[in-house]
């Protein structure tokens, strides 16, 4: 079978696009998700993210990955202003709609409106969830943490509110990401459907 290797010097020389596609392929699959939030002047923002983590249940926290500062970052601006956002997970029905987002509307446009997917808000909650989504988390901001390596910061949120449309949690806890019809994505602009292999049970020596 054919391979490829490449070093440092070599990946440094690369177009930037290419390399950019290349490392972003590397992680693999990847959750699909948009951060939704809302600014000063009450236009929504939403973000085609592919870097939120899990960060721990107790207390329940999620982070996601900014861009570097060297773009607009209204998504993270909106965060440190009012200290709240929102993570909807992608589903199949509306992936390419949420892959436009991630295109470079200037600040005064809506990406809900220039996609036509629809605000949801939670009373008391200045943060705009996707109602089109069928896992919807409420969050308020606990940290921002600076990545000095790229200038990127790690936005910690605590979760505030969940919300399921179509499915419950199993009787262990356990929510089936799959049966809700969510999408991973890989690169810049992969999309896939998942098929579950196995579900196997806790791991002991």
């Amino acid at each position: 079978m054919a391979g490829w290797q490449i070093d440092d010097e070599g990946l440094a020389a690369l177009e930037q696009r290419y390399r950019a596609q290349l490392i972003n392929s590397l992680s693999g699959f990847k959750s699909a998700n948009l951060i939704g939030t809302s600014g000063s002047d009450g236009i929504t923002n939403l973000a085609m993210v592919s870097s939120v983590v899990h960060l721990g249940a107790d207390p329940p926290l999620m982070g996601d990955i900014t861009r570097p500062r060297s773009v607009e970052r209204h998504s993270v601006d909106n965060i440190e202003a009012y200290g709240v956002f929102t993570i909807s997970q992608v589903g199949a029905g509306f992936y390419q709609q949420a892959h436009q987002t991630s295109a470079r509307y200037p600040r005064a446009v809506s990406e809900f409106s220039a996609t036509g997917l629809t605000p949801e808000w939670w009373p008391g909650s200045t943060a705009p969830a996707v109602a089109e989504s069928a896992l919807a988390i409420w969050l308020r901001l606990e940290q921002l943490l600076p990545i000095a390596a790229n200038d990127t910061q790690l936005v910690i949120g605590r979760i505030e509110r969940l919300r399921l449309r179509g499915c419950s949690p199993q009787a262990d806890g356990y929510l089936d990401i799959e049966a809700i019809g969510a999408v991973a994505v890989s690169g810049l602009g992969s999309y896939h459907a998942t098929s579950r292999l196995a579900r196997l049970p806790y791991a002991k020596p």
